[in-house]
């Protein structure tokens, strides 16, 4: 399949007139007349190509970046993606990028995902935000468009229908606070640190923040955040609201992971589906008026109805026992 691939990509080279580039096993088409193919799941961006190439590996065997992990035995059902560039850390770099639109894409057309957990395996650090050495080399387009697909990015994560949990162990930071912000529920060490600080940087957060933020922690709270660039530790988070639990870090450094997979084994037993529906009831209804969200609510509710699920909830309860639920 290997060799199939390469002597494809190889004569669509010929008949592009453009040379094949291959990173973390995906090979990427880069044409010479500045239009760079990216992987199916992200479409031609147009004039991309002469800053990307400054930033492509050639060799193959480079270290992943992003990858999955499917836990088993009583925690089948928990997926956690796993962010491991050690040696940016984790900042929001192309292939990153790629790599984390390409893993989201698959799990929300999993239906046997009931709970994802964003977590890094760098030590101190969750995420950093953006890869300024990459940005430096982008002019003004580059830089927008690329931004443009980190918000589009956080907005995949946060229309995933499965629940997700981001497990902050150490900084996160601009762009990956956003990512944090886009998950559905966050754990934190105490001594973790956090902030938009886009503005110490001449910027705004431009994936999501500014929005995302405001909703979570009242609107005068995150302009404080926002326009003084202000880092706050865990403690300080789970106050505010802008964590769910925040707890004191352990000797091996993931005490926010453990507390991340310990809320996730509470999602897990409940009925898959009508968990999907709760999170897509509250997502849309909490954007629109009372009136409008109770429709929401009552058409949500009606996809639960026919389900096999509702019917053992229903049994179980009567029999006294635990229910089984399938999500179907």
């Amino acid at each position: 399949m290997t060799t199939l691939l390469r002597r494809l990509s190889g004569s669509m080279c010929s008949l592009l007139g453009c040379r094949a580039v291959t990173h973390n096993r995906t090979s990427y088409l880069i044409p010479r007349d500045g239009a760079w193919l990216l992987p199916a799941c992200s479409g031609s961006l147009t004039g991309y190509s002469r800053a990307q190439s400054r930033w492509q590996h050639t060799e193959t065997g480079d270290p992943v970046e992003v990858d999955l992990k499917r836990l088993e035995g009583k925690d089948d059902g928990i997926v956690e993606v796993l962010m491991c560039r050690h040696k940016a850390r984790n900042a929001l770099g192309h292939v990153f990028v790629s790599r984390m639109r390409e893993l989201v894409s698959t799990l929300s057309n999993d239906s046997a995902v009931r709970v994802v957990v964003f977590r890094s395996l760098v030590p101190g650090v969750f995420c950093a935000g953006a890869d300024l050495k990459e940005r430096a080399l982008m002019n003004n387009s580059e830089s927008d468009l690329f931004v443009h697909g980190l918000r589009s990015l956080m907005t995949q994560i946060a229309s995933l229908p499965t629940p997700t949990i981001a497990a902050m162990d150490g900084a996160a930071l601009g762009g990956g606070l956003e990512l944090a912000l886009a998950c559905d529920l966050r754990t934190a060490a105490r001594s973790a640190q956090m902030g938009l600080i886009e503005t110490t940087r001449g910027l705004l957060p431009g994936a999501g923040g500014s929005q995302r933020l405001p909703r979570m922690v009242g609107l005068a709270l995150a302009k404080e955040l926002i326009f003084t660039g202000k880092r706050v530790g865990g403690q300080t988070a789970l106050e505010i609201g802008l964590v769910n639990r925040a707890v004191d870090q352990n000797q091996t450094g993931d005490a926010a992971y453990r507390e991340a997979l310990s809320l996730a084994r509470e999602i897990l037993p409940q009925a898959p589906i009508a968990v999907r529906m709760a999170k897509e009831a509250m997502n849309k209804g909490v954007e629109v008026d009372i009136s409008s969200a109770m429709a929401i609510e009552r058409m949500c509710y009606a996809r639960v109805i026919p389900t096999r699920d509702r019917q053992e909830g229903m049994a179980a309860f009567i029999e006294k026992r635990a229910p089984q639920y399938t999500g179907e």
